[in-house]
């Protein structure tokens, strides 16, 4: 829904107008969720873009002060829906640093694995609809039709496509079904060759060129000064992986680029992308070779659930435990910890208070969506056409749900 108000400086409608306010959403679909837009337009000069949160708040961190650590997990699916494996992977390294765990070497090789699976599909979502907002529907088509197979191999290891919960604190949920391997080796080999059809497509189709290039600018300084993390932040000229500069888990074993671009506008947000889903298909590849036979979950019987579940047919005591760790949790040590990840939208980090019990004291999200939402205000000022805040906001990639959590 768009709702236009015209102003004068007494504030009533009248001839001589001086001010436009337009209300873009919440209803709108190219704001990519329930995100209102307030637009200062002088003519089709953008003078000011105001975004208004709030409409999809669930009050994620304050639930997390009633659950258990375990339970929490699913909360964390919710977040950024578009990929839940990073999520949760940020979440339960934060756990375990309060515990001093780690989990064994399959179990890191599995999460990082799915981590950078979910980074496709993020990616893949908004390759597609960043062109979609600006006139062309045939790139989506493609990228929903690759994105499909991301699920469904999320759904073979998880068992679901979207909110996985897949991650647990000390390693995972299961080991990888049978077949899994030859089904991700598959995907990689048919979506390597289908990112040239994207290039092809519209990284030089002029109409993309034209309205993407050179708008929405962010500059390596403000993007600094703003806190922008992710291609966001890369595509402005600025160096920096938290994969690479501080790894976690076993990403410090794996050969990849940082793609990083200069210009820091739209079309620079987006190509970041394409190029980074071509690494994250390389990182793939590593996981799976180097991946050895192994416990996937730590063995430790007060954290973890039991992996053997014929037990629970035959066995009384591991009955007892599992009810006991499903119902009431486990204790983690008096601590605060702050833990963040190379998430698809950014740095996801998770600052966790434990005061000893079975659930957190307090937990902070420091959510990527909500920080790259502000560059919309520096990157549209003075913007010269109300079409192109469209472009800005598609090519920042935010998913409200993360925003608002």
């Amino acid at each position: 829904m768009t709702n236009v108000t015209v102003l004068n400086e007494t504030g009533s409608n009248s001839e001589g107008t001086k001010e436009v306010l337009l209300n873009l959403g919440p209803q709108h679909p190219s704001t990519h969720g329930v995100l209102r837009l307030v637009l200062e337009l002088d003519g089709e000069i953008v003078e000011r873009t105001s975004p208004h949160i709030g409409y999809l708040h669930r009050g994620t961190e304050k639930l997390a002060e009633d659950f258990t650590y375990t339970q929490i997990i699913p909360l964390t699916d919710r977040l950024d829906y578009v990929c839940p494996p990073s999520t949760n992977l940020a979440y339960v390294l934060a756990v375990e640093k309060l515990l001093d765990i780690q989990a064994p070497e399959r179990g890191q090789y599995i999460r990082v694995m799915m981590a950078e699976l979910s980074r496709i599909s993020g990616h893949l979502l908004i390759v597609g609809a960043l062109p979609m907002d600006l006139g062309a529907m045939t790139t989506l088509l493609y990228c929903m039709r690759e994105r499909e197979m991301v699920m469904d191999i999320m759904e073979m290891i998880s068992g679901a496509r979207m909110h996985t919960s897949f991650c647990r604190i000390g390693g995972v949920r299961e080991d990888l079904p049978e077949g899994a391997v030859e089904r991700i080796l598959e995907f990689c080999d048919i979506l390597s060759d289908r990112l040239s059809d994207y290039e092809q497509l519209v990284a030089k189709n002029r109409i993309f060129l034209k309205r993407t290039r050179d708008i929405g600018v962010v500059a390596a300084e403000d993007a600094i000064d703003i806190g922008l993390s992710g291609p966001n932040l890369r595509a402005s000229g600025v160096n920096w992986d938290i994969r690479r500069d501080s790894p976690y888990e076993i990403y410090d074993r794996l050969d990849f680029n940082v793609v990083v671009r200069e210009n820091g506008d739209c079309y620079d947000r987006w190509i970041c992308r394409v190029d980074e889903i071509r690494e994250s298909i390389q990182m793939v590849r590593q996981c799976l070779a180097q991946m050895t036979e192994g416990p996937f979950l730590i063995d430790i019987p007060t954290i973890a659930f039991p992996v053997d579940k014929d037990l629970l047919g035959c066995s009384m005591e591991t009955h007892i435990h599992h009810f006991e760790l499903s119902a009431y949790g486990f204790k983690v040590p008096k601590g605060e910890v702050y833990v963040p990840i190379e998430a698809p939208k950014g740095e996801i980090g998770f600052y966790i208070i434990s005061d000893g019990s079975e659930k957190p004291f307090r937990m902070k999200i420091r959510a990527p969506s909500f920080v790259n939402l502000q560059a919309l205000e520096t990157g549209t000022k003075n913007m010269k056409y109300l079409a192109d805040v469209i472009a800005m906001l598609g090519s920042l990639d935010p998913v409200i749900a993360e925003v608002d959590k």
